[in-house]
């Protein structure tokens, strides 16, 4: 994570899906599904490699990964200005089967203070919500897939 990087918003949500199903599903960006955004990474999901979010009529968004640690976590990190943009996914086995699923999402870098209301209103109305959506659509698939 960026040196002196500050979290803004967080939220968990548990999925029946099992750990090592939730760790391959989410570390594959085809299963990424936020329409009408569309996901493309550069190599294997590991720290450093690079990706791109596309949307219509917009500029692509460029990000990175950071701080792989298999099957337990992942950060994309996403350049502001004066800025980094931080998305870290935290994955907790549960005691009788299923996942935590628990989104943090902070600023690092000098001008992040001046990025931060812009974050909260952007992400925090939507976040819950997006939430419980990925924890469906990942009990589901494993399921289809059992």
């Amino acid at each position: 994570m960026s040196a002196g990087a500050t979290w803004l918003l967080e939220h968990a949500e548990d999925t029946a899906a099992a750990p090592d199903f939730v760790w391959e599903y989410l570390t594959d960006v085809t299963h990424w599904a936020d329409p009408p955004a569309r996901f493309q990474l550069e190599g294997p999901f590991a720290s450093g490699s690079r990706g791109t979010t596309f949307f219509p009529e917009r500029e692509p968004l460029h990000w990175v990964i950071r701080d792989v640690e298999p099957a337990r976590s992942y950060t994309i990190e996403s350049q502001l200005e004066g800025a980094v943009l931080l998305f870290q996914w935290i994955f907790e086995a549960l005691p009788e089967k299923g996942t935590r699923l628990r989104q943090k999402i902070g600023l690092g870098g000098p001008s992040q203070a001046e990025h931060a209301e812009q974050v909260r209103q952007g992400f925090g109305p939507t976040l819950p919500e997006g939430m419980r959506r990925i924890a469906t659509l990942l009990a589901e698939a494993e399921r289809r897939e059992a």
